[in-house]
């Protein structure tokens, strides 16, 4: 008997079980253990009758069943259970339903924000009761999530048959302001300006000014998402015409220059807040490049190991003890640095404030300590935490700033310049521009004209957001919580209503046809202030200010019940979907048409007037009493943790409508389709199907049972023919350009002559030259294209610069041409007893590199091989079994990676430079030469062998312009302190 503490992750039970030792048994729950049923009512689990929510939960399937089994077993067996499940409203959800499948009457709730022994041992020694609030709250979101997700994707989604898959209250919300940044880049039209400058032979330039005002000039950003401090290049005041930039560069040649004003002035830059979990993940994807979900999948394991605090927090509060701990850490190592009264930062007035902001648990375990513990990520997380951590108690940084007035003429000039004259917290998180001096003028100097010009501009359009500020525009507009952040974005992609280009997020056709639409029938839903007034409201719940039945029942009864009756009535009108997207959406009045989806729901005459080539787009999408959308209750799947918008998940793939008639789901039996098969000329039929995987509800089949082949045909909805399979249609190539193919240049992997190749890329027509084998082009020589270079000349990403040169891979065309003419290799045995084709072994003349016996040559079909065959060492030939392949690019045999004997690199002549210390194992610094674009170039990497390609494998130290060696994660090379 002892005492039982559940947890949530099992990630956390060894670090638990070693703070509080024998006596104690610690369980985890692996998440929710259970959740809303699938029944009732468009499958809610839970029914609205008046001003009560009457809720049926279930185990989250077998998983859940056998961990409540395994938990039901070690509460037998325990004197005292303690749930300790995460510090935040789902956190205290998850505890509350423990309490109920376990049947534990007086359970002891225990929270802590850091995996450390006095934060675990003092909680322990404090416990408390289940917050009837916090459950409430949480509760109500469950339920409020539900309720949006599964009816609106039902009603609403799901009958636009667009491949649309669902919608949430969250979500929905996300995705409009995605899609009204599109429609607002769409309608944008530049215009020319011009920016007029002087520049003066003392050493500067100013910048046309129409007034003497003073402007703002910030002296650094706080924005977390930003990928660089570095500020954009200044500009004069706008001028909106060539005339008038022409006439006031005249007039700065033709009058003389003298200065008017200098202006000097210390202003200072206070440091940032500690992050929260917002800024976490838009610092997070700025500079490490981390998706939100990867981000916090980093933190929790970081979390899980005692190294940081709770990583859902939206608190930039830190605890005394650590701020302690941070001002003995800096009179220790930075004394310049600490500031005379302890750093506080205020939250934003939407914050929970449940917890501290997220720091490192022990401000003395730095990154470099802690590196070697840590994966690549986790590393470079913690050291983002860190730093963060300790600047945000450092000093203010101090900069000095000057500007400069000058004129000629009636036309002013400006010119300002900056200097950081004390680095403050900047030491540990630089986020101000670098310096821009300017030299010493007095006023009243005459200045010398240098030059004087104009560039010409043009306004450019806002920009699409990247994962990093979508976050800080949902936390701005309040829309979801900090542990939302991550799965909505996450959803978003995986419905594929928004797809990452280049780390930008731009909405996709079906994810902008799908905005539109709940613009027009659910405006209010998705609404950033609509969505951050729910949330309000569960905040009230969690303060005990509300009730949330109520809450829920009364939304539901005033808004959102009459509003999907009204949307349904909308989408059943028979609007074409794409109508939707002229519609006016906030200030954008005209809108990118798409082509209509299902532009026949209802009306039949419509339907016949539209056909394309005698054929419908899809002809039977609304008969038979509307069963295509009515026959199927489609179940939707249930959520975990990380889905917190209520969505349906993917639905259940329907199993496609069997062709028998028979079937009694009120299928329509099939019927003649007027279309001979291409295969045999039999008269084909219309065979109807639920499918999901087809864009129409039917395809033509070739019945068998009628003396037909078998083939199926299916409808390609943008060309309105019918099709058949990809893989059983007679390919026929593009036609080529006039030009004669290149049969000089051959391919570099099976020796074919390459040939011309157009395509169209952002409406223009370009070329390229790839492999003309018509049996490989598409699989093992698919890599070889050469795109025409900017030096004029033919260039692939993988194989370079297009030459005469034979073949990388000059074994391929070698017995019998078996490598050209293999159709789609499968993995092919090395024993010439197969009836396959394959070519018997072969001697290969060549010597195993471990024992000196000659080797054989083996061919093979693999797909993981380069060249057709390997050379092996038969171990039934007294060999030592050894094998080696072939290195298509140098054209040798060689071992596999791992047992090759690894000769390091010869180094420069110079010695290595062992003042200078790896920044993270303390190694010296050896000298590394490497080619780049046919240059010997030189850095300094991490000398120990057994660090230098695992933990140690990013310390590179390149050249810099201004002579020494600099690192983009370390810095500059510096020897250590004496």
């Amino acid at each position: 008997m002892g005492n039982l503490l559940l947890i949530e992750s099992p990630g956390k039970i060894k670090k638990l079980s070693q703070i509080l030792g024998t006596g104690w048994t610690v369980k985890a729950s692996i998440g929710h253990i259970r959740e809303l049923a699938n029944d009732g009512e468009d499958a809610l689990g839970f029914d609205l009758q008046g001003d009560r929510v009457h809720c049926r939960y279930e185990p989250r399937g077998d998983r859940g069943r056998k961990v409540l089994a395994e938990l039901r077993q070690a509460v037998k067996q325990a004197t005292e259970v303690y749930i300790a499940t995460d510090p935040d409203r789902e956190g205290e959800t998850i505890g509350w339903h423990l309490a109920q499948e376990l049947r534990l009457q007086q359970p002891k709730r225990v929270t802590y924000t850091e995996i450390t022994k006095p934060a675990v041992t003092a909680a322990i020694a404090h416990p408390r009761t289940l917050d009837a609030n916090l459950i409430a709250a949480g509760r109500a979101r469950d339920c409020l999530d539900k309720l949006v997700g599964y009816k609106g994707s039902k009603h609403v989604v799901w009958a636009l048959k667009n491949g649309a898959k669902s919608m949430g209250r969250v979500q929905s919300a996300t995705l409009h302001l995605i899609c009204l940044r599109e429609r607002e880049i769409q309608s944008f039209k530049p215009q020319d300006y011009w920016s007029v400058w002087v520049d003066y032979a003392e050493g500067f330039r100013a910048l046309y000014r129409g007034s003497l005002s003073e402007t703002e000039n910030p002296t650094g950003t706080q924005d977390d998402a930003a990928e660089s401090a570095e500020t954009s290049k200044p500009e004069s005041e706008r001028v909106l015409s060539q005339a008038e930039a022409d006439r006031l560069v005249e007039i700065a040649r033709t009058h003389p220059h003298q200065v008017v004003k200098v202006e000097s002035k210390i202003a200072t830059s206070p440091p940032p807040a500690p992050f929260i979990t917002s800024t976490l993940q838009q610092a997070a994807g700025a500079k490490l490049r981390f998706s939100p979900e990867t981000t916090m999948k980093v933190a929790q394991s970081l979390y899980e190991a005692g190294h940081i605090t709770y990583m859902r927090t939206d608190s930039v509060a830190l605890s005394e003890q650590f701020c302690a701990a941070v001002r003995k850490y800096l009179q220790q190592n930075d004394p310049t640095n600490l500031p005379n009264t302890q750093t506080r930062h205020r939250s934003s007035h939407s914050a929970q404030e449940a917890h501290e902001a997220i720091r490192p648990t022990d401000v003395f375990q730095t990154p470099q300590k802690l590196s070697l513990q840590l994966t690549s990520d986790e590393a470079k997380l913690y050291d983002l935490i860190w730093r963060r951590a300790v600047a945000s108690q450092c000093c203010p940084a101090q900069l000095g700033k000057t500007r400069i007035i000058t004129q000629s003429g009636s036309v002013f000039w400006e010119a300002r310049g900056q200097v950081l004259l004390f680095p403050g917290y900047t030491i540990y998180w630089n986020n101000i521009s670098g310096d821009s001096q300017l030299p010493t003028v007095r006023q009243g100097q005459t200045l010398k004209l240098k030059k004087a010009g104009a560039d010409k501009k043009q306004t450019q359009p806002p920009p699409r957001y990247t994962e990093p500020k979508l976050v800080q525009l949902m936390e701005r507009k309040g829309i979801g919580r900090p542990s939302t952040y991550s799965p909505t974005i996450k959803t978003l992609k995986e419905r594929e209503y928004v797809q990452l280009s280049k780390s930008i997020l731009q909405p996709t056709p079906l994810g902008m046809e799908l905005d539109a639409v709940l613009d027009r029938v659910l405006p209010d839903l998705i609404q950033a202030d609509f969505t951050a007034q729910m949330e309000q409201q569960l905040d009230a719940i969690a303060a005990g200010k509300l009730d949330w039945e109520r809450y829920l029942t009364g939304w539901n009864r005033d808004y959102f019940s009459p509003a999907i009756a009204r949307a349904v009535a909308e989408i059943r009108k028979g609007v074409p979907v794409s109508s939707f997207a002229t519609q006016d959406t906030g200030s954008f009045a005209k809108k990118k048409k798409s082509e209509p989806v299902n532009p026949f729901a209802i009306d039949d005459s419509a339907r016949l007037a539209e056909m394309k080539k005698n054929l419908p787009v899809n002809p039977f999408a609304s008969e038979d009493s509307g069963t295509a959308t009515k026959t199927k209750k489609r179940k939707p799947a249930s959520s975990s943790r990380s889905k917190s918008d209520g969505t349906p998940a993917k639905t259940k793939k329907r199993k496609p409508a069997s062709s028998s008639p028979s079937q009694g789901n009120s299928t329509p039996p099939a019927q003649p389709a007027g279309v001979q098969c291409p295969n045999c000329g039999h008269a084909m039929t219309k065979v109807f199907s639920k499918s999901e995987k087809m864009k129409a509800d039917h395809f033509l089949s070739c019945d068998k049972r009628q003396n037909g082949c078998g083939a199926v045909m299916f409808l390609n909805v943008k060309t309105g023919s019918y099709e058949l399979p990809y893989s059983q249609r007679t390919q026929t190539p593009k036609p080529d350009s006039p030009a004669s193919p290149a049969s000089e240049y051959p391919c570099p992997l099976c020796g074919t002559p390459l040939e011309r190749y157009e395509y169209t890329r952002e409406g223009q027509t370009k070329v390229m030259w790839r492999c003309s084998n018509p049996e490989t082009k598409q699989t093992s020589c698919q890599e070889v294209a050469f795109f025409e270079s900017s030096r004029g000349g033919w260039w692939s990403p993988k194989f370079g610069e297009l030459s005469l040169a034979k073949p990388v891979n000059s074994f391929a065309s070698e017995d019998s041409e078996t490598a050209v003419k293999t159709k789609k290799r499968k993995s092919a045995s090395s024993s010439p007893s197969q009836g396959n084709g394959t070519p018997p072994a072969q001697p290969a003349g060549v010597q195993c590199p471990n024992c000196g016996h000659a080797m054989t040559k083996v061919f093979s079909k693999s797909e993981k091989m380069k060249a057709d065959h390997f050379l092996s060492c038969d171990k039934r030939q007294n060999g030592c079994g050894a094998v080696m392949f072939l290195n298509v690019k140098t054209g040798s045999y060689e071992l596999p990676y791992s047992q090759r004997t690894q000769t390091p690199k010869p180094d420069s002549p110079a010695s290595p430079a062992s003042e200078y210390p790896c920044p993270l194992c303390g190694t010296p610094l050896e000298r590394y030469e490497y080619t780049k674009e046919g240059q010997t170039k030189v850095m300094w990497r991490c000398s120990n062998p057994e660090t230098k390609r695992t933990s140690c494998q990013e310390v590179a130290f390149f050249e810099s312009r201004r002579g020494g060696w600099w690192s983009p994660k370390f810095g500059e090379l510096s020897p250590p302190k004496p």
